[in-house]
């Protein structure tokens, strides 16, 4: 080979290593871009999943924030309940800010082992709890403890499965009230509601229902009015829908006493539950002064008169007892920097009103209260 044809043959593999060094190196480049676009990728995805788990978070907010906004809408179109803003002032300074410490469980009726059955009961409790004014010798206690007594001597008696079978006479075997209780039917199908629901989307325990809301009463009252069309408590008040969901929230503060706060009771947003609208609570605002009813709303809850449910003035007073307690929650804070929860409002509202058997309450057929 003369020096020539070594020359261009030399020539020719320099060209020849070039073109492979490149495309070493764009293989390279290219490797590191996928890697830097997976990477990328993952990350977006995981920034979407935190985001929409805030926005759901903040969605179900929201839609408990329509039970304050709603019910503030009422109180300022009522035509029968007025609030007396001096009352609420005249009762915060009394308190100085400090209300009445009334422990969960006071008058210790209710069951407890700080577990799921814990919760089982609580649920099955709160399904039940409504309307027992029809017989003037029944109240809550009669079912708080007829339950806790039925669970003692047979742990299985509020299986999922059990709940579905129970009937009239054997929900009053179980809390051994001697005659048929008022809108028993009613209690029935909510006892069988309450089964089928849990057997079919929860696994039978109402523990895992309380699990499913990742720790946000919000999300549980939610998940309650989704799956438990008993506890959907809404009305219809001049063209516009009012939202209450009494018992779904009192199943959240019910755990959130007996668990005080830990386990089952654990909610970061408790402070989103407003008080539990039923007959005691506007009564008791109504003995302090903050509720004002008309002449006529007042001739019909104290000659005991039935207000029909979904009528004007019954959802004035519910509605109205739970704005008139918001404003009062604002104003403790507003005076005196404090951050008390509607629960404790309602718990001591609720404790004050049922040790005056005389206090006059209206009186409205419902299962929502």
């Amino acid at each position: 080979m003369n020096i020539l044809r070594i020359g261009k043959w030399v020539k020719r593999r320099k060209h020849w290593s070039v073109p492979c060094a490149c495309r070493a190196t764009r293989a390279r480049k290219t490797q590191r871009r996928h890697q830097r676009y997976k990477l990328s990728y993952w990350l977006t995805l995981i920034k979407r999943v935190h985001h929409k788990g805030q926005f759901e978070r903040e969605r179900e907010r929201g839609e408990m924030d329509e039970v304050r906004s709603t019910t503030a809408w009422v109180a300022t179109h009522s035509s029968h309940v007025k609030i007396d803003s001096l009352e609420i002032e005249k009762v915060v300074h009394s308190m100085q800010g400090n209300i009445p410490v009334v422990e969960w469980d006071f008058e210790k009726i209710h069951y407890f082992d700080n577990g799921p059955l814990t919760v089982q009961y609580m649920f099955v409790l709160d399904a039940l709890n409504f309307c027992f004014w029809p017989d003037k010798d029944l109240n809550y206690d009669h079912f708080a403890m007829g339950l806790k007594e039925a669970l003692e001597n047979d742990k299985s008696a509020l299986d999922a499965d059990r709940l579905q079978t129970y009937t009239g006479p054997e929900l009053r075997k179980m809390l051994k009230w001697p005659r048929p209780l008022p809108s028993e039917e009613e209690r029935v199908r909510l006892l069988h509601e309450v089964g089928q629901e849990l057997e079919r989307s929860f696994g039978g325990e109402a523990a895992n229902l309380v699990k499913s809301s990742g720790n946000s009463a919000a999300t549980l009252v939610k998940l309650i009015a989704r799956h438990f069309p008993g506890f959907r408590d809404h009305a219809l008040y001049k063209g516009r829908q009012i939202f209450l969901y009494k018992r779904a929230q009192i199943f959240v503060a019910d755990l959130w006493g007996a668990f005080k706060g830990n386990g089952f009771g654990n909610f970061d947003d408790v402070n989103s539950i407003t008080i539990f609208a039923d007959y005691i609570v506007p009564a008791v605002l109504r003995q302090l002064g903050v509720l004002k009813y008309s002449s006529a709303l007042c001739k019909m809850v104290d000659s005991d008169m039935e207000i029909v449910p979904g009528t004007e003035e019954e959802v004035e007073l519910r509605a109205c007892s739970i704005h008139a307690v918001e404003k009062m929650r604002e104003l403790i804070k507003k005076k005196f920097g404090k951050q008390v929860l509607s629960i404790e409002i309602d718990l001591w509202l609720w404790s004050y009103g049922v040790r005056i058997p005389t206090l006059p309450h209206h009186r409205t057929l419902s299962i929502y209260y």
